[in-house]
């Protein structure tokens, strides 16, 4: 039987493996489903038919699946919060489920978020991600692998932020990071996160080649547009083709150029 503190709340409709540990003073709605290995923490709150993998953390008091922060959102609409496994989710963090009947926000695997992150919804993270204290994350925004967002980041909707990627605390950023680039105050590039793609085990010539993407579409002082005429006509590895890509289909938002 699951390990449960004997004031937490848990409604008879949900599902948790047999191993899970809930909190003091924790509630869990009905319709949730927690996998094997799993630890709520305490007055955690778990809601909105969130569906959660094997061996994930939830701090105290953070709220998962709870009503997106949208005026227009008709509170019966069916929708949740998928989350993957091994993620750590300290204290405090908000993620709210989708906007859309069937829709979900979704986190996959291996993520650690730190206090009081915020990720509205829709918004879909991938695996290996750092979230440093206080970043929010607007709806719909896609988040890759392998990406850190420094403390006080604010991040607008459907915006893009690619793998590797690494932004400054405190930036405020409203267009796409491209994969394996730093940014940083208001929509400015740093350069490429050279130490992150050495510690993600890019070859050199694979990092030679992300250079030359780089240098290519941000710095050669022509337009986005013949940068990527020109990037056309050339052999790319995968991790450059990824840039590249990024620039060719940005959101709705744009690329970050400057």
């Amino acid at each position: 039987m699951p390990k449960i503190h004997p004031s937490a709340i848990i409604s008879d409709e949900a599902l948790l493996a047999a191993d899970v540990e809930v909190g003091p003073f924790a509630i869990i709605d009905a319709g949730v489903r927690i996998g094997a290995g799993c630890k709520i923490g305490a007055q955690a709150w778990i809601t909105g038919n969130t569906l959660m993998g094997e061996d994930n953390y939830i701090g105290y008091g953070a709220i998962i699946g709870g009503d997106p922060q949208d005026v227009s959102f008709d509170t019966a609409t069916q929708s949740n919060v998928v989350l993957g496994n091994h993620n750590r989710i300290r204290e405090y963090v908000t993620i709210h489920r989708s906007t859309t009947e069937g829709g979900c926000t979704r986190m996959e695997n291996s993520n650690f978020l730190m206090a009081g992150v915020h990720i509205a919804h829709d918004v879909e993270v991938g695996s290996s991600n750092s979230f440093a204290n206080n970043v929010l994350l607007a709806g719909h925004i896609l988040v890759g692998n392998n990406v850190f967002l420094g403390g006080g980041g604010v991040f607008h909707q459907f915006l893009h932020i690619g793998d590797y990627a690494i932004v400054q605390g405190n930036a405020a950023i409203s267009r796409d990071v491209p994969p394996f680039c730093m940014a940083h105050g208001y929509n400015e590039l740093a350069g490429l996160n050279v130490i992150g793609l050495r510690r993600g085990g890019f070859s050199t010539e694979e990092r030679a080649d992300i250079k030359r993407a780089y240098q290519l579409l941000f710095r050669s002082g022509g337009n986005l547009k013949l940068a990527l005429e020109s990037a056309a006509e050339a052999e790319w590895s995968s991790g450059a083709e990824k840039m590249l890509a990024a620039a060719r289909m940005p959101s709705r938002k744009g690329l970050m150029v400057g």
